[in-house]
């Protein structure tokens, strides 16, 4: 299982919000290749990092900092979301060297998108899916989605997408804990990797996601929790490390 680290940019900073909420965003750089650096040098081995503003805005308003990240970093995937609308945005961003785009609010409404993407750039789209008591949310977590969460997730499968990013919007940002058992179960109703967001708070969070990785969560994202120091990241590593290895000495030769 991947941890990795959230870079979320607002303002050339990078920060993080509670809820979503772009009003009580907290700075923890001022420059957000100073905490890719950070966490590339604590041993990441993939960034997630959210346009705020583009999110905000429908276009891409902070790639010149994208760039600076993957140009100092070729060797670490980036995951990007955040303003990207059209395929002129997605091939944009891979020609920075970006690995996967992340498709959210137009992905929920027009799911046909998702369909066009993944046959023009297979192999790197993802799609992230946010939901709140098990009821999707589009538009900034602001307002409810018609589909039904998991026969949408069936749906992208279907289409051809990389993995889900599954947020649970109540604890997003809340150090309240991850939401294990709806991570799980959509994991369990697709085929696809699916990365967990949202709540994680400490190690017992960690612990209890790698008890569900072969369910197939292939990773979490995590924020605040390593900003604040509520996660020791490299001990999150170490713990995943060695449930990587409890797995595979208990499988069979």
């Amino acid at each position: 299982m991947l941890l990795i680290p959230a870079i979320d940019i607002k303002d050339g900073k990078c920060v993080r919000l509670r809820q979503g909420r772009m009003d009580d965003a907290t700075v923890f750089a001022d420059d957000p290749l100073d905490a890719a650096t950070r966490w590339v040098e604590a041993g990441a081995k993939r960034l997630h990092i959210i346009d705020l503003d583009g999110a905000s805005t429908g276009k891409p308003i902070n790639r010149e900092l994208v760039r600076r990240i993957t140009a100092t970093y070729p060797e670490i995937p980036v995951q990007i979301g955040g303003g990207i609308r059209d395929e002129d945005t997605v091939q944009a961003y891979l020609d920075l060297g970006v690995q996967y785009v992340i498709l959210g609010t137009r992905a929920v409404n027009e799911p046909h998108f998702v369909s066009d993407l993944c046959a023009a750039f297979p192999g790197h789209i993802v799609v992230g899916l946010d939901a709140k008591d098990g009821k999707l949310m589009v538009d900034g977590w602001s307002k409810l989605a018609k589909h039904d969460l998991i026969d949408l997730a069936r749906h992208f499968e279907n289409d051809g997408v990389e993995a889900i990013i599954y947020t649970d919007i109540s604890r997003d940002g809340m150090l309240t804990g991850v939401n294990i058992e709806a991570t799980k179960l959509l994991a369990e109703s697709i085929r696809i990797p699916v990365i967990a967001a949202g709540g994680i708070t400490d190690l017992d969070d960690i612990r209890r996601l790698c008890e569900i990785a072969d369910a197939g969560v292939f990773g979490a994202v995590t924020g605040r929790a390593i900003y604040e120091g509520t996660l020791d990241f490299a001990a999150a590593l170490k713990m995943i490390e060695q449930a990587g290895s409890h797995v595979r000495d208990e499988s069979p030769a």
